[in-house]
């Protein structure tokens, strides 16, 4: 079994903010692939669901993103799903917008929700960042994640999602480079 674990705030005022990149992430492999919400709760909404025939679970914590590592920690404990099937979609300030790195293991680079995680399972799962790079630089980088995207920002970082979940199959068989490439376009 996979996991993929989008990481955001829960609550109607962080929707389309540039801190739950990650949730928009699970919110359209959801839609996309049919998952069905799971009745186990864990500190998280989860959903069950198949890629390719690959058993996948998607996970929200509902923790906020400053606490994301224990709803992980407790659905990875549970379902006994290994690390390197662990994908944790997460937003990074130093990216250009809608830029995505794959990488496993590696620093947090200050990001809380990704220190909660390390601070749970450790290091070794994949990390699927998105950039949201802040032009703003008269802003804080605390009160610039957590404003919403603007419209153009937001069709920008949807049209990347929307090429990242229709390719998903190339992350689950760990083919990262071809889904970089497709991306890249």
């Amino acid at each position: 079994m996979y996991l993929l674990a989008g990481i955001g705030n829960k609550g109607q005022q962080f929707n389309k903010t540039r801190h739950n990149v990650g949730f928009l992430i699970i919110d359209e492999v959801i839609q996309r692939y049919g998952f069905d919400k799971q009745k186990i709760s864990l500190e998280a909404d989860t959903y069950k669901g198949l890629i390719l025939n690959k058993k996948v679970m998607c996970i929200k914590p509902m923790t906020y993103m400053n606490n994301s590592g224990k709803a992980i920690a407790k659905l990875i404990s549970f379902y006994k799903i290994p690390l390197k099937k662990t994908f944790v979609f997460h937003d990074d300030i130093d990216l250009s917008l809608s830029r995505v790195k794959i990488k496993l293991g590696g620093s947090s680079a200050g990001h809380n929700g990704i220190k909660s995680i390390d601070a749970q399972i450790g290091k070794e799962y994949n990390r699927v960042r998105i950039g949201i790079k802040n032009s703003l630089k008269t802003i804080s980088a605390k009160n610039f994640v957590l404003q919403k995207f603007s419209e153009e920002e937001y069709t920008k970082i949807n049209n990347k999602i929307d090429k990242l979940v229709k390719n998903i199959n190339l992350l689950l068989e760990e083919n990262f480079s071809n889904l970089l490439n497709i991306l890249s376009n």
